[in-house]
């Protein structure tokens, strides 16, 4: 088995947002608990799965597909913790701190996708 993922920072920091955010979302009104707070987990812990999934496959075309999933995945979190912002559920101080977070975490994952997207043209 093939955990060689596990070692990037990438997915590092990725795991490190999802426990950010499961605790800030901890703070959500309890009525939210079906709706924004569930949308907001669902997408946040996509992230580092699909990170792991996409990484644990051979062709570098699959490994770029699960980098573009897990991209939109952290796209989708942000816009929903945004919106969280924007109902007063999380402080604007809150919402700047994650968003470095997820700022870092796109920047890697771009840069991972780059990097594999280039070793596919280097292939042919």
């Amino acid at each position: 088995m093939d955990n060689s993922y596990k070692q990037l920072d990438v997915y590092i920091r990725a795991k490190e947002l999802v426990r950010v955010t499961y605790k800030l979302i901890n703070t959500f009104p309890v009525d939210e608990r079906f709706a924004l707070t569930s949308q907001v987990r669902r997408a946040i812990i996509s992230v580092p799965s699909n990170i792991a999934e996409g990484l644990s496959r051979t062709p570098l075309k699959e490994q770029c597909h699960f980098l573009d999933i897990a991209f939109g995945s952290l796209m989708e979190a942000d816009c929903q913790l945004e919106i969280a912002c924007d109902l007063k559920y999380i402080t604007q101080e809150e919402y700047n701190s994650i968003y470095k977070i997820i700022t870092d975490v796109a920047r890697m994952i771009r840069g991972l996708k780059n990097y594999r997207s280039n070793q596919m043209s280097n292939n042919k």
